[in-house]
């Protein structure tokens, strides 16, 4: 479901990734390395094992943050009270160091988790001051764009969209209960937060001084995964996942240049 690159990547020929798998004693999630071997990925070693899984519901994005630590995020696996437990690996957003190991300023002692109360986070990044902020699947609606800092609570499944309660975040940005993005992967540039949708079949735009947002690009089916690099959005079509309608030669990498968009 996730993969990335390790930093320095020409140099070692190593990724991370995360798949799910199902064994003699249920269904779960695990996060792994892999390295390039002529032109075959071949998997390494076992970072994290045994985080929570289901048919849907698992999170799966993988990125390296600026501070050179893998983020991990993860669903709630359909069990949704276990997005409040800090000590369950599930319904979570985690960082580790780049060889599995806890970080020692993780905000849960040897823990991995970072943050909590999610319901199935999709898209994470960062601004160039090291903010994070992340995409989130809601409950029939409810979707969110969240600012993410260490050691809090973003609500699910007690709260959700609009709604606020001491000691718990309400997101930045909300779908609010009458309508459904299905955020999945999310960029920075220059003051914007782009997001891919799926259900919403777009690329939303967040402008983060208004709180205003916009979809930019429409027509093209469901949104996977997004990424801005030389002032260029780039973007994946997922319309052969079964539940989209295939165009055709769908499914696409797209680019655009960002001047387009203003």
């Amino acid at each position: 479901m996730g993969f990335v690159l390790a930093p320095y990547f020409q140099e070692s020929n190593l990724a991370y990734g995360y798949y799910t798998y199902e064994d003699n004693t249920g269904q779960f999630n695990r996060v792994i390395t892999l390295r390039l071997e002529g032109n075959v990925w071949r998997e390494e070693s076992l970072l994290l094992d045994k985080i929570p899984g289901n048919s849907w519901h698992n999170g799966g994005r993988l990125k390296v943050g600026p501070d050179e630590k893998l983020y991990v995020t993860t669903g709630d696996a359909y069990e949704s009270s276990i997005s409040q437990e800090p000590n369950t690996l599930a319904g979570k957003i985690l960082r580790m160091n780049l060889d599995g190991t806890v970080p020692s300023d993780n905000p849960f002692p040897n823990s991995y988790v970072y943050s909590y109360g999610h319901r199935n986070p999709q898209g994470i990044t960062w601004l160039p001051d090291g903010t994070l902020y992340a995409s989130e699947h809601g409950n029939d609606a409810n979707d969110e764009v969240n600012r993410i800092e260490a050691g809090q609570n973003y609500g699910w499944p007690v709260i959700e969209g609009y709604e606020e309660q001491d000691g718990m975040v309400s997101p930045l940005f909300t779908s609010g209960d009458a309508s459904t993005w299905a955020p999945s992967g999310i960029d920075y540039y220059n003051g914007k937060l782009y997001a891919a949708a799926l259900r919403g079949s777009a690329v939303l735009e967040f402008e983060l001084e208004t709180g205003e947002y916009r979809e930019v690009i429409t027509g093209l089916g469901r949104i996977r995964d997004v990424h801005i690099e030389d002032n260029y959005l780039y973007f994946i079509s997922n319309n052969r996942d079964g539940r989209g309608n295939p165009q055709e030669n769908d499914d696409r990498l797209y680019r655009i240049s960002l001047s387009e968009l203003d």
